[in-house]
């Protein structure tokens, strides 16, 4: 694996601080969202006792959408109307962190791609366009809701370089991925936010920190970023080494900045997600190499 170096960020602030002063070589003053938008879902799969909810806040950037998942009812549909006509560099400044967040991933979107167009230069002398060409593509076949999130959950936890018998923490519970670990002999801690319980009654625990020292690898949704909680699991990688992967719809084009930095490997995921259609859709794989 290769070691974390000073050119990987270790902060979404870090990333904010980068983007402003120009080190992805377009002006995010001279950038607009021209649409906002809410989406909102509840889903129960075919066979699975639990229903969940999503909300996500997505903003428009050019071509690009960025995207940033809530918890249901934290954010009025005024907040994403409100960010339309806006200034990138306006909106990353903003007093909520999911507006920053969902700026900042429409922006990066649009200017280092998931797949692999030429884009601006990241610290460390690596561009990201040379970054995102080993970004693996991965086709999501269509079918039901509970075919896709299967699909998807084997994609996710295919990135954790543990074997059967290892302990994983996994912050932002689906069930969908839980199963898949249980496939692969793998024991997890659930935790989530909102509490609650996974789909086997198991108490998912609403704060992850008190977990870290039973756990040999960490399987976490980007929605931590929007949240606050993202950077003390970061630090706990890093400063331990232990793996730790990303499952990202919130911030697919965020957490690739923080590979090397106690990043291991991330799922990104762009809008329009999986659960959005039955068609195919597509998710990128990207891993720390050495």
């Amino acid at each position: 694996m290769r070691a974390a170096t000073t050119a990987a960020y270790r902060s979404v602030d870090e990333v904010i601080a980068a983007v402003v002063a120009g080190r992805f070589g377009v002006d995010p003053a001279g950038q607009r969202v021209s649409v906002g938008f809410v989406t909102r879902q509840g889903a129960r799969h075919p066979g699975r006792g639990r229903a969940y909810r999503n909300h996500v806040l997505s903003l428009r950037v050019g071509a690009a959408v960025g995207s940033c998942a809530v918890e249901p009812g934290e954010l009025p549909d005024e907040v994403a109307y409100d960010c339309v006509g806006h200034t990138v560099a306006d909106l990353l400044a903003h007093p909520l962190p999911p507006v920053r967040v969902a700026v900042l991933d429409a922006y990066l979107m649009g200017v280092r791609p998931h797949n692999g167009a030429e884009s601006a230069s990241l610290p460390g002398g690596a561009s990201q366009a040379e970054r995102a060409s080993q970004a693996e593509r991965v086709s999501l076949p269509g079918g039901s809701s509970l075919a896709k999130s299967t699909a998807r959950a084997a994609a996710v936890v295919d990135l954790l370089p543990v074997g059967p018998g290892a302990t994983v923490l996994v912050v932002g519970v689906v069930n969908s991925l839980l199963a898949a670990l249980r496939e692969r002999g793998l024991r997890y801690l659930p935790c989530d936010r909102a509490g609650g319980s996974t789909e086997w009654g198991e108490p998912s625990r609403p704060d992850p920190m008190p977990l870290l020292d039973e756990a040999d690898a960490l399987l976490v949704s980007g929605m931590t970023l929007g949240n606050g909680t993202f950077e003390p699991l970061l630090d706990h990688a890093r400063d331990t080494g232990k793996p730790l992967v990303a499952f990202a719809q919130t911030g697919s084009a965020v957490l690739p900045c923080f590979l090397g930095a106690g990043l291991t490997a991330v799922s990104a995921e762009p809008y329009p997600f999986f659960w959005l259609d039955g068609g195919p859709t597509t998710l990128y794989r990207y891993r720390v190499t050495a």
